[in-house]
């Protein structure tokens, strides 16, 4: 399928998101589009899958002039879009999320869609149990239903939205694979957003870079890094030092988990014991579901411990409710932005009016300009008047760090820059290092062991319900720190068992 887009244009209020856009796509090529958070990358995708109507332009497939007005007008030409947060329903069962949506009809036939979708799962090498509920699934689980799901309704182009954001490097070479055998078997033509450099060097035969809304610049590939980085930013950036250590007196214990059990859908973490202290950044390393994301609820009465203690600055909130917490001096951040941490169908007005603690009766001039006031200290691309779920991925994490409390006594966050380009992370992080130098502790997770390293005063990684500590991250490189996820615990010396 050969796709052409031709002076695409789309506004949200003053944000000119797509200018004047023209691309061309070619049968069986894999084609990165590249940019920092709210380059448009996006929005355009969104328009050519039938997510967003366009102000203006033209699309052609195969030379012939379409307009999608939904998704389901695209898949029926085509094109099928994989958002970074997978489009499925956590209460059904992954074959019945496989079964929604294709044309089957009011009474499907559960034994084919079965034998279906085990047989694109072992094509790709897949490990999906039919009759596991969605809710279990990881998010690299996910992903890998709604794409074969995708595939499964015929289409000939798929977009990618940051596929490999949140998920194991073992899922991600299953991915890659998955993609040139069908680019190079199928001709399917695939469109991969990302912000990882590392990721479209791998895979793709060429690059379309976007930057405030057009098109800057399209290479053949290879490219190296320091190319498609200028092309980006329109500089070369420096590599990221790490930040110098929290330096303090008195650096008493914050957070305590003294010999707690954590127990998820799919593991538990026996007799855990850690101490996190005042301006101190501690990594969670570990492949995605091991155990991470249970010690972060745990850590903020999101989850309770099936037993031991939970203890902030010395209070005992064993057992206690998220509320009670946060007035204790805790802030937490889910890696799902429009899931847990933003609320879909408001405005940014209306979020930051929830977070400001006001009475019943609103003063909303006041709030528009307390909204105004933060969107220009946070750079969000954004009107107050703006629903959150119209903002990219950089924005709505711009703006979840607008809506945290200025100085809190810990922050628990679940991937902090998940999905963003190398400039925003280091927004973020240097957000968060004007925090802890006030004296505020970070515990974050991620799966950028590069990111673990760099900013990590330690590093606890979490593999089969055993936690691992790295007591010292500056010692540490990225090959051991992959050894240490992927178990082989005997590889590191810098380092105890804690769990």
């Amino acid at each position: 399928m050969h796709i052409e887009l031709r002076h695409i244009h789309k506004r949200f209020g003053r944000v000119h998101a797509n200018n004047d856009i023209s691309l061309e796509f070619a049968s069986g090529c894999i084609v990165g589009i590249l940019g920092e958070n709210g380059a448009g990358k996006s929005t355009l995708m969104k328009i050519l899958s039938g997510y967003q109507a366009m102000d203006s332009g033209e699309i052609f497939l195969d030379g012939r002039l379409v307009r999608f007005d939904t998704p389901q007008t695209a898949i029926r030409h085509g094109i099928g879009m994989l958002q970074q947060d997978p489009l499925d329903i956590a209460a059904f069962t992954v074959l019945e999320d496989f079964i929604y949506g294709l044309p089957i009809g009011f009474l499907p036939n559960r034994r084919a869609a079965r034998t279906e979708l085990n047989a694109a799962c072992k094509r790709f090498g897949f490990e999906l149990d039919p009759d596991m509920p969605v809710a279990q699934l990881s998010i690299g689980q996910r992903q890998q239903l709604e794409f074969i799901r995708l595939l499964a309704q015929g289409v000939r182009t798929l977009i990618l939205d940051e596929p490999t954001t949140g998920i194991s490097a073992e899922q991600k070479a299953v991915l890659f694979n998955a993609l040139r055998e069908l680019a190079e078997r199928d001709a399917l033509t695939v469109l991969l957003v990302s912000h990882k450099l590392e990721d479209v060097i791998a895979l793709c035969h060429e690059v379309a870079v976007l930057r405030a809304g057009r098109v800057v610049g399209k290479r053949t590939m290879p490219a190296t890094p320091s190319e498609l980085i200028t092309l980006m930013f329109g500089q070369e950036l420096l590599p990221q030092s790490r930040p110098a250590p929290y330096r303090s007196a008195a650096a008493a214990d914050v957070l305590t988990l003294h010999d707690v059990q954590l127990r998820g859908k799919r593991i538990t973490v026996e007799r855990l014991s850690v101490q996190i202290r005042r301006g101190e950044i501690v990594g969670l390393a570990g492949l995605d579901g091991s155990g991470q994301e249970l010690m972060l609820r745990a850590c903020v009465g999101l989850l309770r411990c099936v037993r031991g203690r939970v203890l902030v600055e010395g209070q005992d909130m064993t057992g206690r409710p998220f509320r009670d917490f946060l007035r204790a001096g805790a802030a937490f951040s889910a890696a799902g932005r429009l899931e847990e941490g933003l609320v879909a169908g408001l405005t940014l007005t209306e979020h930051v009016v929830l977070t400001s603690g006001t009475s019943f009766i609103i003063d909303w001039d006041a709030a528009h300009s307390q909204t105004t006031d933060q969107i220009r200290q946070y750079n969000v691309v954004g009107e107050p008047e703006h629903l959150v779920e119209s903002l990219s991925g950089g924005n709505q994490q711009r703006l979840l760090m607008a809506l945290m409390p200025h100085s809190p006594k810990y922050m628990a966050l679940e991937q902090p820059t998940r999905g963003l380009d190398v400039d925003s992370s280091r927004w973020i992080w240097q957000q968060l290092l004007d925090r802890r130098q006030q004296g505020t502790a970070v515990i974050f997770s991620s799966p950028d062991l590069d990111e673990l390293v760099t900013y990590s005063d330690r590093i606890l990684v979490f593999f089969a319900g055993r936690v691992f500590e790295i007591e010292d991250a500056g010692r540490t490189t990225i090959d051991e720190l992959g050894y240490l996820i992927g178990g082989h615990f005997d590889q590191q010396t810098n380092s105890k068992v804690l769990a």
